[in-house]
């Protein structure tokens, strides 16, 4: 095995995990369990993950977005039309203990590599299906992405400046993201149950479904009114006020949601009789005089900078913070005392950024030790620990069933 991943701490270290997917939910998932020290090998085909073609930007010859999905991974290239390079997977599987797949319904029965195919041969895999709208239902056929799962899941439908508007989608990829992270979770569970039965089980997840668990609060108010929740902006749809509001020289967001930081609030910005008008004195009525409410507090916000207004409220012990951009974030001292902006080497480019992990252990940290892999960086490898001789390599390179660099 190579000697960065003999040296892999973490929950997971021990597990081995063959990612077939590609772009963003399926590799979410491998990142995560990869950064909590699982052995990831992600089997990309021929041309890559497609990923690979997000350019611009690139660092060195690496599409940037490749580079942020698929660090800590080692990786293999393997052409599945062809049938050794399907029997190099099987040979992978039958001694791996999750396979993550995102393909579309039916391609790994196709294949033969179906979850009872395989299952019978390893009752210990978990297998994790990543798809657009779930395994079963009536739009278990269809493809997904991430903007489809935003607008079905209704999250276009609250995000926004306000009703009448067109729709918005959240920015970041969130339902792939997400995803990602609930199969992750999904795995981990199944994991664990596995190491006290002996047996894997099916991980079924989905875009749409990882989308629908972001409208929470939404869908509590939908089910308690019967009414449409619509776009509020920055403001939150049952507290008031919490948003963001325009100082002199830029944003600010503000988390007086509560009685007592409401009381504070009025304190910093010198208008404690705020709290005397019946329109703002609950916040109840804060939500029912929501609009009104925000003219005057932006009347206010707007006679002070915001470094000024954040030194104030941190004196006043009330939730606050800048509006950051992304370069701002990165060079934000509690993301870097967090270990959320790393460096880490790559084979061609050299000394490379990435994000942390979020998740913090004390007795078996994540790690974050590997860039991504050069197309076909760890064939060789990988088919040596599965018992393939130089010769056989040599062969499946020759009939082009796999890539090796």
């Amino acid at each position: 095995m190579d000697r960065e991943m003999s040296a892999r701490s973490g929950p997971l270290a021990g597990m081995r995990v063959i990612e077939l997917a590609h772009i963003m939910a399926g590799p979410v998932c491998g990142m995560m369990l990869a950064d909590m020290g699982a052995d990831v090998v992600k089997v990309e085909k021929p041309t890559g993950d497609d990923s690979r073609r997000f350019v611009p930007p690139k660092v060195g010859d690496e599409a940037a977005a490749y580079m942020m999905m698929n660090r800590n991974k080692r990786g293999i290239a393997l052409n599945l039309k062809d049938p050794g390079a399907v029997d190099v997977l099987r040979r992978l599987l039958a001694d791996a203990d999750v396979v993550i797949e995102n393909y579309r319904k039916g391609t790994m029965e196709k294949l033969g590599l179906s979850y009872e195919e395989l299952a019978e041969a390893n009752p210990r895999l978990i297998y994790c299906e990543i798809s657009g709208f779930g395994r079963t239902g009536p739009y278990a056929d269809r493809g997904g992405f991430d903007l489809i799962a935003q607008g079905m899941s209704g999250l276009m439908s609250i995000t926004g400046e306000g009703p009448g508007r067109p729709p918005v989608k959240v920015a970041a990829p969130i339902s792939d993201i997400n995803a990602g992270i609930l199969a992750a979770m999904g795995v981990s569970a199944a994991y664990a149950n596995a190491q006290k039965t002996g047996l894997g089980q099916k991980v079924d997840t989905s875009l749409f479904e990882a989308a629908i668990v972001q409208t929470y609060w939404q869908s509590a108010i939908a089910f308690a009114t019967g009414n449409r929740p619509e776009p509020l902006g920055s403001a939150h749809p049952l507290n008031a006020p919490y948003q963001s509001f325009q100082t002199s020289d830029g944003w600010i967001n503000v988390g007086a949601a509560n009685q007592g930081n409401w009381l504070r609030y009025l304190e910093v910005i010198g208008a404690p009789e705020l709290n005397d008008d019946p329109r703002f004195s609950s916040n109840a009525a804060r939500m029912e005089n929501l609009d009104a409410l925000v003219e005057i507090l932006n009347g206010y916000m707007a006679q002070d900078t915001t470094e000024n207004w954040l030194s104030r409220m941190e004196r006043a012990s009330l939730p606050a913070g800048p509006v950051n951009d992304i370069l701002q974030m990165h060079e934000d001292p509690q993301a870097l005392a967090r270990d959320m902006i790393l460096e880490v080497d790559h084979s061609t480019a050299g000394k490379v950024k990435t994000l942390g992990h979020p998740v913090k252990f004390s007795r078996t940290p994540a790690k974050v030790a590997m860039a991504a892999p050069v197309l076909g960086q760890h064939t060789r490898a990988v088919l040596e620990e599965a018992g393939y001789n130089a010769g056989q390599i040599d062969a499946l390179i020759e009939a082009e069933a796999i890539i090796a660099a």
